[in-house]
């Protein structure tokens, strides 16, 4: 082997060269470097004690739903139906070896409603009580391999690199696909053209959210066939698909027809928020959700719109509230931060007004608050600052007490 070659080795794990990271070790047809071989050897000490703690120690459904309700307002129904598809997803996990007779598919979850309800923030909250590896992905630059856009694969890649590579994690963690309703096909008939960023990539989905052994480029982009790829099993994967779902509510209502729902309600009457609780998966195939797809999400959950009393308890109640947060830089400053009662309501109607749910909550606080905290630091003798809703207005400055 002359010179040429051997500076030419590259490391079948991460795929730099030997001049990167110095001296490789040999084997049948591949390479390891010392950083790798240290990884690896972690990855084996750690996963024992990780499996016991997720698996062995996991939380009932009332367990989870108690933890939600410390961060989420609202959705009663929607945190229940989570809390038991959560817990039998990871009890599918925990006896998996002890009932081998009977083979029960994942609890993949869809989250149909409106932007700023709280889709993200349940993901999120979840994957803290479980301590899995999380990873949030917008759907909406996905497109089917081969194109230019994103390949699936890199959503694997983000919970591989935030479970630390330790992919042991990772085939247990949990992936929030957001606008995951762009990826509809454009008629409820098969395409007969190419739909790159709809069908084509629920066609290229369908494997990784059932299960299967998936390569995933190990610096993200595109595949190529000269590259190493890092193999994930995503049986144990759960995933959780959330949208809005725009005009979902007319094909409801068109299904229905004219007959009555309910306690005698007519079809007329009914909104278009509370016509999404009567969802089917014949409504999102006809909405264009391919029915392999759907198949793969047999939990659906219907949130709520929030409305000015739900996001007020927002901005004071949940462990992390916007106005305890900010509150407490004030108090780093040695400063009491009060809001009046009459201040927190006109936040929430600003917020409610703007249609954009709890999201918009942080910038109408930020643009209420920033003169002053671009002050207080400077200023001395400042005890107390009243906000009242004429502040929210920029009719009067606050209320400063030294």
């Amino acid at each position: 082997m002359n010179k040429r070659k051997i500076s030419e080795l590259r490391c079948s794990f991460c795929g730099r060269s030997e001049s990167e990271v110095g001296r490789l070790i040999g084997g049948n047809y591949a390479y390891i470097c010392k950083d790798c071989v240290e990884l690896a050897h972690e990855i084996l000490n750690n996963n024992e004690i990780y499996h016991e703690e997720i698996v062995y120690n996991l939380p009932t459904p009332s367990e989870i739903k108690a933890f939600l309700d410390q961060y989420i307002i609202g959705q009663e129904r929607a945190k229940k139906i989570i809390s038991v598809a959560v817990y039998n997803h990871y009890k599918r996990v925990k006896f998996r070896n002890k009932f081998k007779d009977v083979e029960i598919e994942k609890s993949n979850i869809l989250m149909i409603g409106p932007t700023g309800v709280g889709k993200t923030l349940m993901a999120k909250t979840l994957s803290k009580l479980l301590k899995v590896p999380f990873a949030i992905y917008d759907a909406t630059p996905l497109t089917e391999a081969g194109y230019v856009g994103e390949d699936v694969e890199n959503i694997l890649l983000r919970l591989v690199q935030n479970a630390n590579y330790n992919l042991e994690m990772a085939k247990i963690g949990i992936i929030y696909l957001d606008e995951f309703d762009k990826l509809s096909r454009k008629s409820d008939s098969p395409s007969i053209t190419r739909d790159v960023g709809g069908e084509g990539v629920q066609q290229a989905l369908l494997k990784i959210v059932e299960g299967t052994i998936a390569n995933i480029p190990p610096q993200g982009g595109r595949k190529h066939p000269e590259q190493s790829y890092i193999q994930l099993d995503t049986t144990d994967i759960l995933f959780m698909m959330g949208g809005a779902f725009e005009g979902i509510a007319e094909i409801i209502k068109s299904r229905l027809g004219k007959k009555q729902i309910g306690f005698n309600k007519n079809l007329n009457k009914i909104s278009d928020i509370e016509i999404l609780h009567y969802v089917q998966p014949e409504d999102l195939i006809k909405y264009g959700i391919i029915p392999e797809m759907v198949g793969r999400l047999p939990v659906i959950v219907v949130f709520d719109p929030l409305d000015i009393p739900a996001l007020e308890r927002i901005l004071k109640e949940p462990k992390n509230a916007l106005i305890k947060q900010y509150q407490k830089l004030f108090e780093m400053e040695g400063i009491e931060l009060i809001f009046t009662d009459d201040a927190i309501r006109r936040i929430a109607e600003i917020a409610y007004s703007k249609k954009v749910g709890a999201r918009g909550l942080r910038s109408i606080l930020e643009d209420v608050l920033m003169e002053w905290m671009y002050k207080i630091p400077s200023m001395k003798g400042v005890r107390r600052i009243v906000i009242t809703r004429e502040v929210i207005d920029k009719d009067k400055e606050p209320i400063i007490e030294a």
